[in-house]
């Protein structure tokens, strides 16, 4: 095995970012034992397996946020043969400060959540429906093009 491999095993997490493509592929297949999925970016599987090497060097979630990771997860009820999120738009409060990530056309968009608003791109908008409509060049709602609103 080679020192960047056993860097990476060891929690070093600054090494998953000098991994070009062909590396995080690799890399994904020794860490999850298939391959990544077809579409996924670069960034994407830095961060995921920067996140697992975390969790092998300090430890998973604590067992109470599992249990609530669980919780959550067996809330999601099937109507109409399709999934429907927990969360409701009126039951979905954003936090200044939270970050929403979204893949469209090969390209990763980061929104930050305002107190007023969001920004992307160094640019404010009103809503996340403004933000879908630039990115898409469609109308589409917000909260359901950033995967907040499963209905």
């Amino acid at each position: 095995m080679n020192s960047a491999m056993l860097s990476m095993i060891s929690g070093d997490i600054a090494v998953f970012e000098a991994l070009n493509r062909d590396a995080c592929i690799e890399a994904w297949r020794k860490q999850f034992g298939r391959e990544p999925p077809k579409y996924v970016s670069v960034q994407f599987m830095r961060r995921a397996l920067a996140y697992e090497a975390q969790v092998k060097a300090h430890g998973g979630h604590s067992p109470a946020v599992r249990r609530a990771l669980e919780r959550s997860l067996k809330d999601v009820r099937k109507q109409n043969g399709t999934a429907r999120s927990a969360l409701t738009a009126s039951s979905l409060t954003l936090r200044p400060g939270t970050h929403l990530v979204r893949e469209w056309s090969g390209r990763s968009y980061q929104v930050e959540v305002l107190e007023d608003g969001f920004r992307m791109d160094g640019k404010r908008y009103r809503s996340l429906s403004a933000i879908a409509r630039k990115i898409t060049g469609a109308h589409w709602s917000g909260p359901r093009f950033f995967g907040l609103d499963a209905s």
